[in-house]
């Protein structure tokens, strides 16, 4: 122990005098820290945190490289190790002596860099610096390790040079340090994982970005771990005290065998993708972390209050400051300018009863159709077009899930999804006739997935529990007996009673399906969350619309649903040609669905829908007594059925009330903070105030005097993040 600390006094020395090792240590990330901090802005929000991942990475790839790798083959060049040979010294306290060293000297220039980001960029201290600083020291004996193994194997400062500057810059280049990984190809991600500096990068990203401990990071850890134990063994083996000895060129293959722990988690990581997943998401958080001023706006609040002309100041992902009238100037704000004059800005809009598993329309060829990726496009079109949010009415569970958190986590961007569902319904109740178009083997599995049908009032209470652990965010029941000629069993009301009742009881919420006034008179009676359809062949009775009122029963008419079904069996594709709809949808499923309209295999389907006793005008008459009543209304719009494409959904659910009757700002409410009330997310977001999530559509000129202008949208911003719409479709 004295030798080793003896060892690490004179080499702390000796350190400080070498200017190579002054400047690689704490000049050299600073030059990065400055032309990183003032060319990118770190001032505007979470961009400092990034800048600080890449210095602190790009330090510790210098220390250890450079700084042990050329520092000892000069120590040899120089006959300083020679000097050491005289002594009774081995040459394990000798490394280890270098390993803490480089520690030492590496510290005081992240505490530095860490101050100045405080002091000059306004960066918060890390609230867990403990772990900040122990990941960074064993990633600094890591890659001094590989230092230590590169001036064990070569015999020159020259040869050191060939061979730590492809590995400094292959590292440098291909973590993430100076480009973001999200940038480059998906092949090239793959490459990445193979890449010791990449788990140097995301685990100094979690801990800085998202309050991440060393624990969270534990396969980087033990990689970093693995290569400094097997670093400083090889580097022991090969050690050697004079430059006169020199080693043959197939030694340097030892330098392989330090990267070998990286090798067999990057073949993990290609297969799991977990850390392309966090990468990803890492990515997303800086965009929405970014500063933005959305200026000269008018501002359509979501709660009936329209400011006319407004500034909207976002940081951190949410609206931090509203100012009427004249904002502060940009600048002063630190904060990325978006010109809004002319404009209007709305909360995100939400369609609360959607089918993802279901298109809309019709493909030529089903066997090149991909369903998966059918529904992530589904997700990206709601969010191209503003619709921020989105309840799936009926879906397969486990596969709304997954899509669920894979959007929900940032992995990939698109609109918000609850999911509400499985279907709650009977034995060949409404919702089971879809598994008559699936082949036997498949139809099972299918049923399993998108319906319940409880037989007692205890397997309905364990059924809905069960769902309660999925952690869906609602429960749907299904009241309607379809029509002659098309009939359904009807779910027992006392049974879909006992539903609701371990719904409420476990604080969820219910939708129930109705087809008619009675189906509404029962759901009520239960009572529901929300009513889905009401009706759409005879008028809801008086008695029934004061009794929903008593009890606060949001309404969601889905009047889109009906027009598309009567359009359909007329052949009227009109629907197809909206701007929106032709923007988002793939060509195949626009043309297919043209197509199938007008063809004569088709001829019994459109004729069936036409016997089908569905009015738009019932429908909208109802709407109508239900609003004069000061019932709720939120914007649903059934889409996935005939001519309800994903996408714009709730522009066109609108325009069809406005042209019932209801006013546009009643109707602009139904579609913002009425919809995340029944969402019960209206904490986060659906009315543009301080504190609440940044998620927000603009659109060109004034939907509260022009309907239509919804559909003009200029951008949409997702918790903070100004959405590439471009880009956005591109992904699939």
């Amino acid at each position: 122990m004295k030798a080793f600390l003896a060892l690490t006094r004179i080499d702390l020395k000796l350190a400080l005098r070498n200017r190579s090792v002054l400047f690689f240590n704490y000049f050299f990330p600073l030059i990065f820290f400055f032309v990183f901090g003032y060319s990118m802005h770190a001032e505007q929000g979470s961009r400092i945190i990034q800048v600080i991942t890449m210095v602190t990475a790009i330090g510790i790839l210098g220390n250890g490289l450079f700084g042990a790798g050329m520092r000892a083959v000069q120590d040899r060049e120089t006959d300083v190790l020679r000097r050491y040979k005289v002594t009774p010294i081995t040459p394990v306290p000798l490394l280890a002596a270098s390993m803490v060293t480089g520690v030492i000297l590496y510290l005081p220039g992240l505490i530095v860099t860490l101050i100045l980001a405080n002091r000059l960029f306004g960066m918060a201290v890390p609230p867990n610096l403990g772990s900040l600083f122990l990941f960074a020291i064993i990633a600094c004996v890591a890659f001094r390790s590989m230092g230590l193994i590169i001036a064990s194997v070569v015999n020159s400062s020259q040869e050191s040079l060939i061979l730590i500057q492809p590995l400094y810059m292959a590292m440098l280049f291909l973590s993430g340090a100076t480009f973001p990984l999200s940038f480059f190809p998906d092949w090239l991600q793959i490459v990445t994982q193979f890449i010791p500096a990449t788990y140097l990068m995301l685990g100094l990203a979690g801990i800085l970005q998202h309050g991440e401990s060393v624990m969270h990071n534990w396969q980087a850890v033990i990689a970093l771990l693995v290569t400094a134990l097997v670093g400083l063994f090889i580097a022991t083996k090969l050690f050697r005290w004079e430059k006169e000895e020199k080693l043959r060129n197939s030694a340097k293959l030892w330098v392989l065998a330090a990267l070998a722990p990286f090798l067999l988690l990057g073949l993990y990581q290609s297969w799991s993708r977990q850390d392309l997943a966090k990468a990803k998401i890492l990515a997303r958080d800086m965009e929405r972390g970014k500063t933005w001023l959305i200026q000269n706006a008018r501002v359509y609040v979501g709660n009936g209050k329209v400011i006319e002309s407004a500034s909207i100041l976002i940081k951190g992902g949410k609206i931090a400051e509203i100012y009427e009238g004249t904002a502060p100037d940009p600048k002063t704000l630190k904060a990325d300018l978006f010109e809004a004059a002319g404009k209007t800005v709305l909360p995100g809009l939400i369609d609360v009863h959607v089918h993802l598993g279901a298109t809309g329309g019709f493909v030529e060829d089903y066997t090149k159709f991909d369903a998966k990726k059918a529904i992530e496009r589904e997700m990206q079109s709601y969010l191209f077009c503003g619709v921020t949010s989105v309840r799936s009415a009926g879906d397969a569970v486990d596969d709304t899930l997954k899509v669920r958190k894979l959007f929900g986590s940032g992995e990939k961007l698109g609109t918000e999804l609850f999911l509400c569902g499985p279907l709650f319904t009977a034995e060949g109740g409404h919702g089971t006739e879809y598994g008559k178009f699936l082949p036997e083997a498949m139809r099972a599995s299918f049923i399993a997935q998108f319906v319940r049908t409880p037989k007692s009032d205890e397997e309905a209470r364990k059924q809905v529990d069960a769902l309660v652990t999925q952690k869906v965010d609602a429960i749907k029941g299904v009241l309607e007996a379809g029509v002659p000629g098309n009939s359904f069993n009807r779910m027992d009301v006392n049974i879909l009673r006992a539903v609701t009742e371990e719904a409420h009881a476990k604080g969820l919420p219910v939708a129930v399906h109705t087809g008619n006034a009675q189906d509404v008179v029962d759901a009520v009676s239960l009572p529901a969350d929300s009513i889905e359809h009401g009706s759409f062949v005879d008028e809801i009775s008086d008695a029934t619309i004061v009794e929903m009122k008593a009890k606060g029963i949001a309404y969601d008419p889905t009047l889109s649903v009906v027009e598309g079904f009567t359009s359909f069996a007329k052949g009227d594709t009109s629907l197809l040609k909206r701007s929106l709809v032709q923007q988002v949808t793939r060509k195949e499923l626009l043309d297919g669905t043209e197509q199938a309209a007008k063809k004569p295999e088709f001829d019994g389907l459109r004729e069936g829908l036409k016997r089908w006793p569905m009015s738009l005008e019932v429908g909208g008459k109802n709407l109508l007594k239900v609003w004069r009543a000061g019932i709720p209304l939120v914007t649903g719009s059934d889409a996935g059925n005939f001519l309800v494409l994903h996408g714009p959904t709730v522009q066109r659910e609108i325009e069809l009330w406005v042209a019932a009757g209801i006013p546009i700002d009643v109707a602009l409410q139904a579609a913002t903070s009425n919809a995340a009330k029944l969402l019960r997310a209206d904490s986060r977001f659906g009315t543009v105030e301080k504190g609440k999530e940044a998620t927000l559509l603009i659109v060109d000129g004034n939907p509260l005097q022009d309907v239509h202008a919804l559909s003009s949208v200029s951008a949409v911003f997702m918790k903070g993040e100004r959405v590439n719409r471009t880009s956005l479709l591109q992904e699939n």
